[in-house]
């Protein structure tokens, strides 16, 4: 009797264990994995009544159109969803965020144009990921960094016109890389991709059809082989703009910093004033070619202050103590950033260069470079930064007739001297 009831309990464990919907073909493989085949059934969404105890779920060549958010809550134990040759055009964020133990995720041959891409955060052990013949045309940049444990990536066959620099990133176990068969736009956004497939280890498979097929004078040429000249990474040269001696300022002191750039594409200036009291960017020109001032494009730019020119040139008029501190000029194109900075202050006494090495004994080298490159930027602001020093005599000098006038007098700043990045 009691074997009886011990065969019994056995038989309802293993019902249990491989309940099944109609539509598809349960059974426990040799390592104990229940696998659910559901392959080839004409089925148009994720089928109900799946075993919880799941762990291979094979759903290709079905005409599934859509993922929702609980499409798998059945199956939490999966490793291995395979769901290509489907007609798959949406996912719901959720969709696969709770499948934490998954493998292997095969999303090739449908029709997704975006993907919830947060879902892949959960996913740390994942090894395989096809999302190749779709219809992608961006991927966030961050978009596999927490995917540790990825080996083999499919991109090959979307709409991919260019990649995120830094998009391979943090993927130590990457072996297997497919994006071939992807229109790019071959401008200097993919440059780093020719570098880093100089470099890498990672095996790029049919690495010859990474084609551009933009512009048309790279067209079907391998991304591999943009010419170097195409793109250069900005350089940038800071400089003071000053008459120096005897010069004669009405209505306060106007500083005048110039940014030259060079690169290709020619790099657009950007500039970062930090001061005791506001900190400030500029995108661009704010004066226009008539003189006159244009809106701000951001709420932090303060444009009543500090003046720029479509050359590079940047005016601060009736510059005060206020007005101290660090100007940064950014140059930026598609291949990179490179900044540079000085460091303004205004002293106030008969003898400035005592004065400055009294509030700031660091100042004593006059003239040195403070140049960054972008990624390595010390946000501590340590290293030597150039400091302009001007003189403003205790009494201004007054002629009859004549508005009261500010004479520069002291400049400790070498004609010529320049920063460069």
């Amino acid at each position: 009797m009691m074997s009886l009831l011990c065969c019994v309990g056995i038989a309802a464990l293993l019902a249990s264990s491989l309940a099944c919907p109609r539509s598809c073909v349960c059974s426990v493989k040799k390592n104990g994995r229940l696998l659910a085949e559901c392959a080839y059934r004409d089925l148009q969404e994720v089928p109900a009544g799946l075993s919880p105890n799941v762990t291979i779920l094979t759903l290709s060549a079905n005409r599934i159109g859509s993922l929702r958010e609980t499409s798998f809550s059945e199956v939490p134990e999966v490793q291995s969803l395979w769901l290509g040759y489907n007609q798959i055009s949406t996912v719901e964020v959720g969709a696969f965020a709770h499948l934490v133990h998954l493998k292997n995720l095969d999303l090739s041959h449908n029709k997704l144009v975006d993907f919830p891409w947060k879902d892949l955060r959960n996913l740390s052990g994942l090894q395989i990921l096809k999302m190749n013949n779709n219809r992608l045309a961006g991927l966030p940049r961050g978009a596999f960094h927490a995917l540790k444990d990825l080996r083999s990536l499919w991109l090959n066959d979307n709409e991919l016109t260019t990649l995120a620099e830094g998009t391979f990133d943090h993927l130590p176990s990457l072996s297997q890389l497919q994006i071939f068969n992807n229109p790019f736009n071959c401008s200097c956004k993919v440059f780093w991709l020719k570098k880093w497939t100089e470099n890498t280890s990672v095996s790029i498979t049919k690495g010859g059809s990474i084609l551009c097929m933009t512009p048309s004078r790279l067209k079907g040429r391998a991304v591999t082989d943009i010419p170097d000249h195409f793109c250069v990474a900005p350089s940038v040269q800071l400089t003071y703009l000053s008459n120096l001696d005897n010069t004669v300022m009405y209505d306060g002191l106007t500083l005048t910093l110039h940014c030259s750039v060079a690169g290709n594409p020619l790099p657009e200036i950007r500039w970062k004033i930090q001061t005791s009291t506001r900190s400030t960017e500029i995108n661009g020109p704010n004066v226009a070619r008539d003189g006159k001032v244009l809106p701000p494009r951001h709420a932090k730019q303060s444009q009543e202050r500090f003046l720029v020119f479509k050359n590079g040139t940047m005016a601060i008029p009736n510059f005060s103590k206020e007005d101290e501190g660090i100007y940064t000029c950014l140059a930026v194109n598609d291949v990179g950033m490179r900044e540079v900075s000085v460091n303004v202050a205004l002293a106030g006494s008969e003898n400035p260069a005592d004065d400055l090495l009294r509030n700031a004994p660091q100042a004593s080298h006059l003239g040195g470079r403070s140049c960054y490159k972008g990624d390595d930027l010390d946000p501590s602001g340590a290293g030597e930064k150039l400091v302009i020093v001007y003189h403003v005599p205790r009494e201004s000098k007054s002629r009859a007739g004549v508005v009261p006038q500010m004479s520069l007098g002291t400049l400790l700043l070498t004609l010529g001297l320049a920063l460069r990045c």
